[in-house]
């Protein structure tokens, strides 16, 4: 076994297709199945069950993905570290964002990224927070940004912000009106809980971070949210909002997903208020090398600057 077999094998079982496989290694379809074939025969089990519409692991082929992973991440690192020998910050950095903050801060992270790390590359992901503590768990993303990260030993983390969610509804012209020009989103009296709860509501599926987060806080008070509607797009949450369908109850930063907030109120959210926590997170127990402190210090930086003018 090589690490070229064991590189392809692991993108045909990502990708779930030799073809796909083939235009992401940039390599032929014959070349990369005789390959694989190969590795096959080395190990004298079938690693894919191949038919019409792709190919998916067998049960030695997912412990195979399992241990590949991790053999490619740490093969990575390797040549990471020496390439900080030479005094370069190379290397791939794999960095997972929530979907209410990924338009709002890939541009100006990928900017930042190529200005201070230009020998690296970067890969972004955007995914709820289950998928990305998944990803951390195999080894595909390094760093990830999460709402209300669950504490365990398997992870590494720091409290980046402290956000309140607000209820965000459409506008109505007869209320109040944004004050001065600058406030283009009206804001209107505080909502206490209870009300929100009576509320037509479009909340996230679970198990995602703010709909555990709405559920629990409410429960506290012995009320339960009424859901209209379940939707796992934030964008399309904010646009059925804009619609009159319901209420959401998010950031307020979510909005800047749209160039014109004015069809949108804001009321905070009072008796209690509902609190979030913005993380970063990293697994604990694999090193980090020093582009990847480097990243998670630009991530930072640039998330900060994002979210400050909305809080």
């Amino acid at each position: 076994m090589d690490l070229k077999q064991l590189e392809y094998f692991v993108r045909v079982a990502e990708l779930g297709s030799f073809t796909r496989a083939s235009i992401a290694l940039d390599i032929a379809q014959p070349a990369l199945s005789r390959q694989i074939r190969l590795l096959e025969v080395e190990l004298r089990q079938n690693l894919l069950t191949r038919n019409g519409r792709g190919a998916l692991p067998t049960e030695a082929g997912n412990l195979l993905l399992k241990h590949g992973r991790g053999i490619l991440h740490q093969v990575e690192l390797a040549r990471e570290e020496l390439g900080a020998v030479r005094g370069a910050l190379a290397g791939r950095v794999s960095i997972g964002l929530p979907p209410s903050l990924s338009r709002l801060i890939t541009v100006p992270l990928t900017r930042a990224f190529k200005q201070q790390l230009p020998q690296a590359h970067l890969t972004l992901n955007e995914g709820f927070s289950v998928l990305m503590c998944e990803g951390l768990r195999v080894g595909n993303i390094d760093i990830a940004v999460l709402y209300n990260a669950e504490h365990s030993p398997e992870v590494e983390m720091t409290t980046l912000h402290t956000e309140e969610l607000v209820l965000i509804s459409k506008t109505d012209p007869a209320l109040n009106q944004p004050t001065n020009k600058a406030q283009k989103t009206p804001k209107r009296q505080p909502i206490t809980l209870t009300e929100v709860a009576k509320l037509p509501l479009i909340l996230p599926s679970r198990p995602n971070a703010f709909r555990i987060l709405i559920e629990g806080e409410m429960n506290a008070i012995d009320r339960k949210p009424d859901i209209t509607l379940e939707v796992d797009s934030l964008n399309a949450i904010l646009s059925l909002v804009k619609e009159g369908m319901g209420h959401a109850v998010l950031p307020s930063y979510t909005l800047s997903n749209f160039d014109d907030p004015s069809p949108f109120q804001v009321r905070s959210i009072t008796e209690p208020r509902i609190m979030s926590q913005l993380m970063l997170v990293r697994a604990a127990r694999r090193p980090s090398t020093e582009t990847q402190k480097k990243a998670i210090e630009v991530v930072t930086s640039v998330l900060m600057d994002a979210i400050k003018p909305h809080n």
